[in-house]
């Protein structure tokens, strides 16, 4: 064990940004004159403390001191930054979009600094990657390489903030958690408490919300910037703001190695994997990819909702000795001794399945699981399948009868369909994250609370295979290609695929374990930047696209879809009425339609890679 070398903190040091606000920082720095590497972190968590996901495999923490103290045994100079309007620096919070200019403004500071050798490394879990990734839009000076875990924008339109065109509402989840610590309510008790006192699991029952009545009305900071993305229902120039959108800006992002992280039921999937395509062909230095079974930043829980990975689906002693020592390893790589651009890209994702299936001490599900290594991803060889939806519920590679009279079904937005996890964060104490079999328990908000499958409902459309002959490796992307129409003017339409376990001891009804989901709003069928609502009852095509996953379903399963017109509460639910986004009061009822006829085949594809 390395021993520990003298360090120095100077604390709250105020940096001047460009428009004359000072954000308070932490900066630790090792024995001697220097200059220094640096490693930066941006949080609006506190830069003191306790970060949620600097857990080890063992269960001991490390403290954002004992983070710095390990950088600085490496003889890193460490940075840690309250954001703009958070615990000790000055400013308005405004959520995401300060964050590129007030990150460039600090690491131009810190490279002016006697102690800095010029070379700079950034990190962060989920915010803090968000911050990083928006900074590195800007070409700031000094930074050489980014660790972003589980965040960091690649168009928050599609994956963060809405998706689909639905809003996603782990935001006012987020908001209302972390109004309660914002310098307004700290400094103020009465608002503090008046905080307390709502009950939002309340204020989720009695959707939509509206401005100056909302949970939010006591801090309009939060609930500003909360209903301005909500309102923002079409992908204008809002969404290409810096902080929201680096889509098309990589070209501006330096030339460096960048080490993703995220997991299969975390919130930020197709960020991670849209961000590493694009550095793996824009780039010319190697790029790492790390895909776990995880929820959000919980890289040594191993397990996710009410499934057990094994003890190989924890980071620590499976991808690395520990997540501190791995980030330590690559700033000596690409900080230190820049290590060659010719290595190949390195990918590491978690397969989930292959276990048994029977029931752990815990009581949870034993799913399994194992990591495979490649140098690409999508892995090498996967292939996409075609499987269509047909009117007797089954999925398979055959064409449907040409005859075929389409599905229909009632989505009423006064009972939508509940949210049974899924690859969702800061959703607590609403809804929550992970794999789950797909009931109505009573734990879950907005079930009828009677442990019934949803597959019961009038308003979920099930289609399913056979039971599998062998062994199935779905690694990639998910696409859901549907012929509906709709009574309404605009409705939802969203799409569950499920790993199907026979019955067995320990589950003698069997078990429906979702492995990713996605939705689409139906205005936004023929593009995102200008809306077109339907008309009654006319048939149109539109495009479903989950996260991509890597599940392996084993012989004996089957492979399930879940159509249906709702996700709630993950996703805002659609008034059925073609009200603007974020202001609808009129909810309807819709009759909405699934066609599986050969002229109009509906289907899922999948990729899948060969065994």
């Amino acid at each position: 064990m390395q021993s520990e070398t003298t360090m120095t903190l100077l604390e709250n040091v105020m940096i001047t940004l460009r428009d004359g606000v000072n954000l308070a920082t932490d900066i630790y720095l090792p024995a001697g004159s220097g200059p220094f590497p640096v490693v930066v972190e941006r949080t609006p968590y506190n830069k003191r403390g306790q970060s949620r996901s600097e857990v080890n495999v063992d269960g001991s923490k490390l403290s954002r001191r004992d983070m710095a103290q390990a950088l600085v045994n490496r003889g890193y100079a460490v940075v840690f930054q309250d954001c703009r309007g958070c615990y000790g620096s000055e400013g308005v919070f405004t959520k995401y979009t300060s964050e590129g200019v007030d990150g460039f403004d600090t690491l131009q500071w810190i490279i002016e600094q006697q102690w800095c050798n010029g070379d700079i490394g950034s990190m962060g879990l989920s915010y803090a990657a968000h911050t990083q990734l928006a900074m590195a839009c800007l070409n700031p000076p000094g930074l050489k390489t980014m660790v972003l875990d589980s965040g960091g924008f690649h168009n928050a339109f599609q994956c963060g903030i809405r998706q689909g065109g639905a809003f996603e509402l782990k935001q006012a989840t987020w908001a209302y958690k972390w109004s309660q610590e914002s310098p307004l309510a700290q400094q103020n008790p009465l608002i503090r408490k008046a905080l307390e006192q709502e009950n939002i699991l309340d204020w989720f029952a009695q959707m939509p919300w509206f401005p100056g009545h909302s949970p939010l009305r006591h801090v309009p900071e939060y609930e500003n910037y909360l209903f301005e993305q909500w309102s923002q229902g079409e992908f204008s120039d809002y969404w290409r703001q810096n902080g929201i959108f680096a889509a098309e800006s990589f070209e501006q992002i330096p030339d460096m190695p960048v080490m993703f992280m995220s997991s299969w039921y975390d919130a930020y999937v197709s960020s991670t994997l849209d961000n590493f395509k694009a550095f793996c062909q824009g780039k010319t230095y190697p790029q790492r990819l790390i895909m776990g079974p995880w929820l959000h930043g919980d890289r040594n829980i191993t397990f996710s909702g009410n499934a057990e990975f094994g003890r190989a689906a924890a980071f620590d002693n499976n991808v690395a000795a520990d997540w501190m020592t791995c980030r330590l390893d690559w700033f000596d790589r690409w900080l230190k001794n820049p290590a060659s651009k010719e290595a190949p890209h390195e990918v590491e994702v978690f397969v989930m399945g292959g276990g048994g299936g029977d029931k752990n001490d815990a009581g949870r599900l034993q799913h399994g699981g194992k990591w495979l290594n490649s140098d690409q991803w999508p892995l090498k060889g996967s292939q996409p399948t075609t499987l269509f939806l047909h009117r007797d519920g089954a999925l398979s590679c055959e064409q449907p009868s040409r005859s075929a009279a389409p599905l229909s079904y009632l989505a009423d937005p006064h009972h939508p369909v509940p949210t049974i996890g899924g690859s969702v964060t800061s959703g607590l104490p609403v809804f929550q994250g992970g794999a789950f079999d797909q009931r109505e328990s009573s734990e879950f908000f907005g079930t009828r609370g009677d442990n019934l499958p949803l597959s019961a409902r009038a308003d979920v459309l099930v289609f399913q295979t056979p039971e599998l002959e062998k062994d199935l490796l779905v690694a990639g992307d998910v696409t859901i290609k549907l012929w509906i129409s709709s009574s309404a003017l605009d409705t939802d339409f969203t799409a569950k695929l499920v790993d199907v376990y026979p019955p067995s001891k320990d589950y003698p009804q069997g078990y429906a374990m979702n492995i990713t989901d996605g939705i689409i709003r139906c205005r936004y069928r023929q593009g995102w930047e200008k809306e077109q609502l339907l008309s009654p009852d006319e048939i149109v095509e539109v495009t479903i696209a989950p996260f991509a996953t890597c599940n392996l379903f084993k012989k004996g399963h089957r492979i399930r879809l879940d159509i249906a017109s709702s996700n709630f509460p993950r996703f805002d639910c659609n008034p059925n009425s073609g009200e603007p986004e974020g202001q609808a009061r009129l909810k309807q009822t819709a009759t909405n339609q699934v066609f599986v006829d050969s002229l109009r085949p509906s289907r899922l594809i999948i990729s899948v890679l060969p065994l």
